[in-house]
């Protein structure tokens, strides 16, 4: 059984959550785009691998994007993607390289303002790489291809574990719920014309369902 402050988490809910985490991650391989995204949130692992990327050579301009960070606003008080490129900066991304897009509140938001973003800055873009926090992945390939289905779309963020990221954002518990949260979007919002529908295996939804009813529920839309 893992443990946290607030709540004990046994063997098989650790199951069903590893079961979700790798769903969520949509295993593209990593190659050269013309631009990347840096989507905003509560993670500064997203600008740290974003400035990891690019030092890759994997594309030469990104935008960051987010505005207030809507659980979080305390962390970042100027703003999601102003907070993000400083820190890509201070690991060495030029700050010629970066777009800043700071109005966004949801994924469709960054993509479609990043969008603008670019096109303003008449950048030309055939692929874009989506960088975001690893259980995030498949909702920003889901919303991507509903909003800006043009282009051609990688899916990217930092290579770890489901257990080594609860450990860097605030224990299980607080993982689980955000996992479980991406799911039900993921399910969801095709339906409200957010994404396009992506097949969700049953023993992905069988995990669901069993951690729901554990009261896995505070990231979940009422």
């Amino acid at each position: 059984m893992k443990g946290t402050q607030s709540q004990a988490i046994t063997d098989r809910q650790w199951a069903d959550a590893t079961l979700i985490w790798d769903y969520h991650q949509m295993g593209h391989e990593l190659r050269p785009c013309d631009v990347a995204i840096g989507l905003g949130s509560h993670d500064l692992g997203v600008p740290a691998y974003t400035a990891e990327l690019f030092h890759r050579g994997l594309f030469g301009t990104v935008v960051f994007s987010g505005g207030p960070n809507p659980s979080r606003p305390e962390a970042f008080p100027r703003g999601e993607a102003v907070h993000f490129t400083e820190h890509a900066v201070a690991l060495g991304v030029p700050g010629s390289a970066v777009l800043q897009e700071p109005r966004a509140r949801n994924t469709g938001q960054n993509i479609a303002f990043s969008r603008e973003v670019l096109a303003r800055a008449g950048v030309e873009v055939r692929s874009v790489m989506l960088i975001s926090m690893p259980y995030m992945e498949r909702r920003a390939f889901a919303t991507c291809r509903k909003v800006w289905p043009e282009v051609e779309v990688v899916c990217a963020s930092a290579p770890m574990s489901l257990d080594e990221y609860s450990k860097t954002v605030g224990g299980e518990k607080h993982v689980i719920d955000n996992l479980m949260g991406d799911l039900q979007r993921v399910m969801k919002y095709p339906e409200l014309g957010f994404a396009v529908e992506q097949e969700v295996p049953k023993g992905v939804a069988d995990a669901y369902e069993r951690l729901h009813a554990d009261g896995f529920t505070s990231r979940l839309l009422t």
